[in-house]
Protein backbone atom coordinates (compact mmCIF):
# COMPACT_ATOMS: atom_id res chain seq x y z
CA UNK A 1 0.00 0.00 0.00
CA UNK A 2 1.64 3.50 -1.33
CA UNK A 3 0.02 6.77 0.42
CA UNK A 4 0.60 10.42 -1.86
CA UNK A 5 0.87 13.38 0.53
CA UNK A 6 0.53 15.83 -1.63
CA UNK A 7 0.99 19.94 -1.11
CA UNK A 8 2.90 22.82 -1.96
CA UNK A 9 5.28 22.24 1.01
CA UNK A 10 6.56 26.22 1.14
CA UNK A 11 8.18 25.57 3.04
CA UNK A 12 8.16 21.47 4.30
CA UNK A 13 8.21 21.80 7.69
CA UNK A 14 8.31 18.98 10.71
CA UNK A 15 4.50 18.83 10.84
CA UNK A 16 4.50 17.93 7.15
CA UNK A 17 7.55 15.19 8.03
CA UNK A 18 6.29 13.49 11.42
CA UNK A 19 2.69 13.38 9.89
CA UNK A 20 3.74 11.19 7.00
CA UNK A 21 6.39 8.99 9.27
CA UNK A 22 3.34 8.29 11.58
CA UNK A 23 1.33 7.17 8.75
CA UNK A 24 3.50 4.96 7.93
CA UNK A 25 4.15 3.61 11.15
CA UNK A 26 -0.10 3.42 11.70
CA UNK A 27 -0.73 1.81 8.64
CA UNK A 28 2.14 -0.21 7.60
CA UNK A 29 2.75 1.65 4.49
CA UNK A 30 5.48 0.94 2.17
CA UNK A 31 5.85 3.75 1.35
CA UNK A 32 4.51 7.57 1.86
CA UNK A 33 5.38 9.68 -1.22
CA UNK A 34 5.60 13.17 -1.30
CA UNK A 35 4.31 15.24 -3.55
CA UNK A 36 4.90 18.86 -4.03
CA UNK A 37 1.89 20.69 -5.96
CA UNK A 38 3.16 22.41 -9.56
CA UNK A 39 0.56 24.76 -10.22
CA UNK A 40 -2.20 25.10 -6.90
CA UNK A 41 -5.63 25.13 -8.19
CA UNK A 42 -6.97 26.76 -4.89
CA UNK A 43 -4.74 29.02 -3.56
CA UNK A 44 -2.18 31.93 -4.62
CA UNK A 45 1.39 31.14 -6.16
CA UNK A 46 4.15 29.58 -3.48
CA UNK A 47 6.70 31.87 -2.54
CA UNK A 48 9.38 29.63 -3.32
CA UNK A 49 9.58 28.24 -7.30
CA UNK A 50 9.10 24.61 -7.42
CA UNK A 51 12.65 23.60 -7.99
CA UNK A 52 13.20 24.86 -4.55
CA UNK A 53 10.13 23.18 -2.73
CA UNK A 54 11.34 20.30 -4.60
CA UNK A 55 15.08 20.86 -3.00
CA UNK A 56 14.01 21.53 0.22
CA UNK A 57 12.05 18.24 0.48
CA UNK A 58 14.69 16.37 -1.05
CA UNK A 59 17.02 17.90 1.60
CA UNK A 60 14.17 17.47 4.57
CA UNK A 61 13.38 13.67 3.79
CA UNK A 62 17.29 12.71 2.84
CA UNK A 63 18.05 9.21 4.55
CA UNK A 64 14.39 8.13 5.76
CA UNK A 65 13.54 5.58 3.72
CA UNK A 66 9.76 5.51 4.38
CA UNK A 67 9.62 8.77 2.60
CA UNK A 68 10.17 9.46 -1.30
CA UNK A 69 10.02 12.21 -3.49
CA UNK A 70 7.92 12.27 -6.13
CA UNK A 71 8.48 14.90 -8.73
CA UNK A 72 5.80 14.22 -11.38
CA UNK A 73 3.47 17.53 -10.73
CA UNK A 74 6.82 19.47 -10.77
CA UNK A 75 7.55 18.09 -14.34
CA UNK A 76 4.09 18.11 -15.57
CA UNK A 77 3.22 21.61 -17.59
CA UNK A 78 -0.91 21.38 -16.50
CA UNK A 79 -2.37 22.08 -13.36
CA UNK A 80 -2.01 20.14 -10.24
CA UNK A 81 -5.39 18.10 -10.18
CA UNK A 82 -4.81 14.97 -7.79
CA UNK A 83 -7.16 13.03 -10.09
CA UNK A 84 -4.65 13.57 -13.12
CA UNK A 85 -1.84 12.41 -10.50
CA UNK A 86 -3.76 9.29 -9.47
CA UNK A 87 -3.91 8.41 -12.96
CA UNK A 88 -0.55 8.67 -13.77
CA UNK A 89 0.23 6.70 -10.50
CA UNK A 90 -2.47 4.27 -11.58
CA UNK A 91 -0.86 3.62 -15.02
CA UNK A 92 2.78 3.11 -13.19
CA UNK A 93 1.70 0.87 -10.22
CA UNK A 94 -0.69 -0.81 -11.91
CA UNK A 95 -4.35 -1.89 -10.57
CA UNK A 96 -3.17 -4.59 -8.36
CA UNK A 97 -1.27 -1.86 -5.88
CA UNK A 98 -3.17 -0.25 -3.15
CA UNK A 99 -2.93 3.55 -2.89
CA UNK A 100 -4.05 6.29 -0.62
CA UNK A 101 -4.74 9.90 -1.29
CA UNK A 102 -4.18 11.93 2.24
CA UNK A 103 -5.81 14.81 3.27
CA UNK A 104 -6.99 16.58 6.42
CA UNK A 105 -10.15 16.82 7.10
CA UNK A 106 -11.13 20.20 7.01
CA UNK A 107 -9.67 19.56 2.86
CA UNK A 108 -12.16 16.52 2.48
CA UNK A 109 -15.38 18.81 3.52
CA UNK A 110 -15.14 20.74 0.45
CA UNK A 111 -14.23 17.00 -1.12
CA UNK A 112 -17.36 16.76 -3.41
CA UNK A 113 -15.75 20.01 -5.25
CA UNK A 114 -12.64 18.67 -6.51
CA UNK A 115 -12.49 17.96 -10.14
CA UNK A 116 -13.64 14.46 -10.96
CA UNK A 117 -13.92 14.04 -7.02
CA UNK A 118 -15.71 10.26 -8.12
CA UNK A 119 -13.29 9.42 -10.45
CA UNK A 120 -10.19 10.06 -7.55
CA UNK A 121 -12.53 7.53 -5.50
CA UNK A 122 -12.00 4.81 -8.32
CA UNK A 123 -8.57 5.44 -8.20
CA UNK A 124 -7.21 5.37 -4.57
CA UNK A 125 -8.53 5.61 -0.97
CA UNK A 126 -8.66 8.40 1.05
CA UNK A 127 -6.82 8.35 4.22
CA UNK A 128 -8.50 11.78 5.86
CA UNK A 129 -6.51 13.43 9.03
CA UNK A 130 -9.18 14.10 11.91
CA UNK A 131 -9.06 16.75 14.42
CA UNK A 132 -10.87 16.66 18.13
CA UNK A 133 -14.06 18.18 17.93
CA UNK A 134 -14.55 18.75 14.02
CA UNK A 135 -17.53 17.27 12.23
CA UNK A 136 -18.59 17.36 8.57
CA UNK A 137 -21.71 19.30 8.25
CA UNK A 138 -25.14 16.85 8.68
CA UNK A 139 -26.55 16.25 5.49
CA UNK A 140 -23.93 17.50 3.27
CA UNK A 141 -22.00 15.37 -0.09
CA UNK A 142 -19.15 15.10 2.43
CA UNK A 143 -21.35 13.21 5.55
CA UNK A 144 -23.20 10.92 3.02
CA UNK A 145 -19.55 9.88 1.11
CA UNK A 146 -17.95 9.42 5.02
CA UNK A 147 -20.69 7.36 5.86
CA UNK A 148 -21.46 5.10 2.66
CA UNK A 149 -17.40 4.46 2.56
CA UNK A 150 -16.13 4.77 6.37
CA UNK A 151 -13.43 1.76 6.86
CA UNK A 152 -11.55 1.20 9.56
CA UNK A 153 -7.64 1.25 9.43
CA UNK A 154 -7.12 -2.39 9.80
CA UNK A 155 -9.43 -3.22 6.66
CA UNK A 156 -6.81 -1.08 4.03
CA UNK A 157 -4.25 -3.72 2.87
CA UNK A 158 -7.72 -5.47 1.47
CA UNK A 159 -9.21 -2.54 -0.09
CA UNK A 160 -7.34 -0.90 -3.07
CA UNK A 161 -9.62 2.16 -3.31
CA UNK A 162 -12.89 3.57 -2.81
CA UNK A 163 -12.35 3.50 1.07
CA UNK A 164 -12.10 6.48 3.66
CA UNK A 165 -10.02 5.56 6.22
CA UNK A 166 -10.32 7.98 9.14
CA UNK A 167 -6.65 8.44 11.00
CA UNK A 168 -5.81 10.76 14.69
CA UNK A 169 -2.07 10.89 14.60
CA UNK A 170 -0.28 10.69 18.02
CA UNK A 171 1.50 13.89 17.57
CA UNK A 172 -0.54 16.43 15.89
CA UNK A 173 2.04 19.03 15.12
CA UNK A 174 0.18 22.19 14.98
CA UNK A 175 3.21 24.28 12.44
CA UNK A 176 1.95 26.30 9.84
CA UNK A 177 3.92 27.05 7.07
CA UNK A 178 1.90 30.31 6.69
CA UNK A 179 4.04 31.33 10.03
CA UNK A 180 6.95 29.90 9.30
CA UNK A 181 7.26 32.50 6.23
CA UNK A 182 5.78 35.16 8.00
CA UNK A 183 8.84 34.23 10.80
CA UNK A 184 11.68 35.06 8.07
CA UNK A 185 10.07 37.55 6.27
CA UNK A 186 10.11 39.22 9.71
CA UNK A 187 13.72 38.52 9.64
CA UNK A 188 12.74 36.17 13.33
CA UNK A 189 13.78 32.61 14.07
CA UNK A 190 12.02 30.16 12.46
CA UNK A 191 13.76 27.28 14.33
CA UNK A 192 12.86 24.04 15.39
CA UNK A 193 9.61 24.55 13.24
CA UNK A 194 11.52 22.55 10.25
CA UNK A 195 14.46 20.56 9.44
CA UNK A 196 17.77 22.68 10.11
CA UNK A 197 18.73 22.06 6.21
CA UNK A 198 15.38 23.40 5.18
CA UNK A 199 16.06 26.69 7.11
CA UNK A 200 19.59 26.71 6.29
CA UNK A 201 18.69 26.39 2.23
CA UNK A 202 15.87 28.76 2.95
CA UNK A 203 18.25 31.56 4.25
CA UNK A 204 21.37 31.20 1.88
CA UNK A 205 18.64 31.68 -0.99
CA UNK A 206 16.64 34.58 0.92
CA UNK A 207 13.48 33.00 0.59
CA UNK A 208 10.47 34.35 1.78
CA UNK A 209 12.22 37.72 2.46
CA UNK A 210 10.54 41.33 1.32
Amino acid sequence: MIAVMGGTFDPVHNGHLRSALELCQLLGLAEVRMLPCHQPTHRSRPGASSEQRLEMLELAIAGEEALVVDDREILSDRPSYSVYTLESMRNEYGPETGLCWVMGIDAFASFSRWNQWERILKLANLVVLTRPGYQLSPGSVEAQIWQARHIRPEQLPYQLAGGIVPVSLPSQLEISATYIRQQLFRGQSARYLLPECVLSYAQAHALYRC
